[in-house]
């Protein structure tokens, strides 16, 4: 995973847990205490897994509550990384539905063996946009997080529905995100 996410992970759980919470969390994990994190790094997946399965373990949170709500935090973040790529005439759903043609397409190109997941998104109504999330890390409770995050920044309600999910089996999960008025 890139380094970018393990980042802003670390700001997320030292707001929560202070920097000395943030250590044990690592111990916990089994990962390294002694190297930071840097943004042009890849760090293993499993890593931070374990990180967040610490944290839940530590705080009795759900594992996806964690997720979600790390990915609603981390999403304006994101967004002002590349600001050149999302149009300032957009809102949630065109931000989404552009994903992966603007943001992962550029951070393919430039960050050699990033992975970011696959999205593919299709826009039945002007409002609603269903999102076809794949990736081996099965990390769709961090999409829905994300979602929420994107629409908190733009000042929109968003309802979120996922009729299919790869932890209960599905060959892609599928997110419906429609805004609300």
């Amino acid at each position: 995973m890139h380094g970018i996410i393990h980042l802003a992970l670390r700001k997320y759980l030292q707001a929560r847990h202070g920097p000395e919470g943030w250590q044990r969390l690592l111990e916990q994990a089994g990962a390294s205490t002694s190297l930071g994190y840097v943004r042009v790094g890849y760090y293993p997946d499993e890593e931070f897994i374990a990180i967040v399965a610490a944290a839940s373990s530590k705080t009795g949170a759900a594992i996806d509550a964690i997720y979600e709500d790390f990915g609603a935090s981390v999403a304006p973040d994101l967004l002002m990384l590349y600001p050149r790529l999302v149009n300032p005439e957009w809102r949630t759903l065109d931000v989404l539905f552009n994903t992966e043609s603007t943001i992962h397409r550029v951070v393919r190109a430039r960050n050699k063996g990033a992975q970011p997941p696959a999205i593919n998104c299709t826009r039945p109504s002007p409002d609603r946009v269903v999102i076809t999330y794949t990736s081996p890390r099965k990390l769709c409770a961090l999409a829905r997080g994300l979602v929420r995050g994107v629409a908190r920044h733009y000042g929109e309600r968003v309802e979120i529905f996922e009729s299919e999910c790869m932890l209960r089996g599905g060959n892609a999960c599928k997110i419906a995100v429609q805004v609300k008025d």
